[in-house]
């Protein structure tokens, strides 16, 4: 029998650790090629900012150097399209055995059936044997599907209940041996590339590796958090901070999404920790951190054009205004807003920013002030963020607009008060915007209220070293509400429509990538009742996000009144009042 040689393709499970794919392709196997393909798809620096891909190679590199000191091997990092990079491997390699880590995004899909095809349909080919292994979930999100009679969950709430009567998720040992023929390796040919050779600049301007890329960094980071055992114990989303100088949060969503770190293995040490002593529990948990993920994962594999609104059966059809020069002010920090610009300047400058951060920017940018489609927002974010994860991403601006998953927009972010919560000081503004530094604190988030000699005193002049506010929050805020009630009128919800106001998060532990999305990308308890949790704790109202109303059912239609709009949920008493009473009823920013 002749000796069987294998590929393992890195895609995104870029790790040696609870790897069950690159497991499969070393069973059996005389010789191992472990492969990464950087695909065109994705290699451009017009679509993936340069801490991303920085991330990346960083990544690539720690997977070498892991895959040379602990098996003698190397990672093979090839470039173009992989329909055309694997056959001819495959057959200068005479490879006769392909894994990969199953990928559930449209594009992966498409490729990977693509890819099957063609071995099957080439005579050279057809002996190869093609392996796809899940890993970068907990479960299979086709499972959790079927289990829900063929479609995905609305809720957390039933997710939640699916989830827990599934088995514990698989957890694989690392391989003992990936014997590699290093004859067949070029350095020319098969190293890793710089950030210049990708076509970025090699050392952007305020690069700051503050997260490097890799499984090692990823572990190390884990361990290092698995380790404060008290505080997972007592953690709770919805209560850590969206400007804090340093995170207040785990970070590790940047190591989940490329697959550095493994979501199973994070779990388990996470559960670990857990068993035996009091602890909170999902949404607000490092645990239902993980289960956002899961939850937003499936709702991205069972629901068509998932990434945008037409043509998404579970997305509200809102007529969304489209105004580049809006959106170029909120994207390069130009709203004239310190709070929302300082998080926008952090997310270009570091590649990440926290939870509820993402909501009070995804909210200004849709429904809260500048009434831009959430579609618009998911690009920017996609570009800057180091954890941007399509499913994540995409399920969290949707949430943050009130156009899936959660539907009370009568709750809105100031854009003022919301950070003044948790830094009344405000020296997370004076970090990323130092513009604004020598501003006495009680002008630090409305500057444009400052005495012109205050101003001059401060070396800022507002409308000339700083722009104004571009609009008026609490007019526009209001207008807005209106706005959104008359679409939810327009197209009623589907009947299984349910409110998650639990809250949910793009999350900096795991459902982030977005506005969890992700972030929040990806995300425990940050959204409901505007960032309290589930048991009516955390910020709430006091919290900068108001309040409208307690009901959330306008009246009847006047002549002097939007359309009703019903969107009590399962579990709610039904009550009416008009849009124009919500707005009336709590003073707003």
């Amino acid at each position: 029998m002749a000796e069987v040689a294998a590929i393992h393709w890195f895609r995104k499970g870029l790790r040696v650790h609870d790897n069950g794919a690159l497991l499969r392709a070393a069973e059996g196997a005389a010789r191992v090629y472990p492969l990464f393909i950087i695909d065109p798809h994705f290699a451009n620096p017009d679509v993936v900012g340069v801490r991303r891909y920085s991330f990346l190679l960083e990544s690539l590199r720690d997977l070498d150097n892991t895959l040379q000191v602990r098996f003698n091997s190397r990672l093979f990092v090839a470039r173009g399209k992989p329909e055309e990079v694997l056959p001819e491997l495959t057959q200068r390699w005479k490879v006769s055995k392909i894994t990969f880590e199953h990928d559930t995004e449209p594009y992966a899909v498409r490729r990977d059936g693509d890819i099957r095809k063609l071995f099957a349909s080439t005579p050279t080919l057809a002996h190869v044997s093609l392996h796809s292994v899940y890993g970068h979930t907990l479960w299979n999100p086709h499972e959790i599907i079927k289990i829900n009679r063929g479609s995905p969950p609305v809720s957390y709430t039933t997710f939640l209940q699916i989830a827990g009567s599934m088995p514990e998720p698989a957890h694989y040992a690392d391989p003992e041996r990936l014997p590699t023929n290093l004859a067949h390796f070029s350095e020319a040919e098969f190293s890793v590339p710089t950030l210049t050779e990708m076509g970025y600049p090699e050392n952007p301007p305020s690069y700051n590796p503050k997260y490097p890329g890799g499984e090692t960094f990823g572990l190390a980071r884990m361990r290092k958090y698995i380790a404060r055992d008290v505080w997972i114990q007592k953690f709770e989303k919805p209560n850590t901070s969206p400007n804090s100088l340093e995170p207040s949060t785990t970070v590790l969503s940047p190591y989940l999404k490329f697959g550095c770190l493994s979501a199973r293995l994070f779990l388990r040490e996470l559960r670990r920790v857990c068993a035996g002593h009091p602890h909170t529990r999902p949404p607000v948990s490092l645990e239902g951190q993980l289960m956002w993920r899961e939850f937003f994962y499936t709702s991205s594999v069972g629901t068509p054009n998932f990434d945008r609104m037409v043509g998404n059966p579970r997305c509200r059809q809102i007529p969304w205004d489209t105004d580049p020069a809006l959106l170029a002010a909120w994207t390069n920090a130009k709203t004239g807003y310190p709070f929302i610009d300082a998080i926008m300047t952090q997310l270009r400058e570091e590649g990440w920013i926290h939870h509820l951060a993402r909501h009070a920017v995804a909210c200004f940018l849709t429904r809260g002030d500048l009434w831009q489609s959430w579609e618009a927002g998911a690009r920017v974010f996609d570009r800057w963020l180091l954890d941007s994860d399509w499913a994540l991403n995409n399920a969290n601006w949707q949430w943050l607009s009130c156009s899936c998953f959660y539907y009370q927009y009568f709750r809105c972010y100031s854009p003022i008060a919301f950070g003044k919560k948790t830094d009344p000081e405000g020296d997370y503004i004076k970090k990323y915007l130092p513009i604004l530094r020598r501003f006495p604190k009680k002008y630090i988030f409305q500057p444009w209220e400052a005495p012109l000699d205050v101003q001059r005193a401060s070396g800022c002049i507002i409308g000339k070293d700083y722009p104004r506010p571009i609009v008026e929050h609490a007019t526009i805020s209001k207008a807005n509400m209106t706005r959104m009630a008359a679409a939810y009128a327009a197209a009623r919800p589907d009947a299984r429509d349910e409110s998650n106001s639990e809250g949910g998060d793009s999350g900096d532990e795991g459902g982030d990538g977005g506005s969890r999305s992700g972030g929040a990308s990806a995300r425990g308890g940050g959204r409901g009742r505007g960032g309290s949790s589930a048991r009516g704790r955390g910020r709430g109202r006091g919290a900068g996000v108001a309040a409208a109303a307690a009901t959330p059912t306008p009246a009847p239609a006047t002549a002097s009144t939007p359309a009703p709009v019903a969107v009590a949920r399962v579990g709610q008493t039904k009550r009416s009042a008009s849009v124009a009473e919500m707005l009336t009823k709590k003073k707003r920013e």
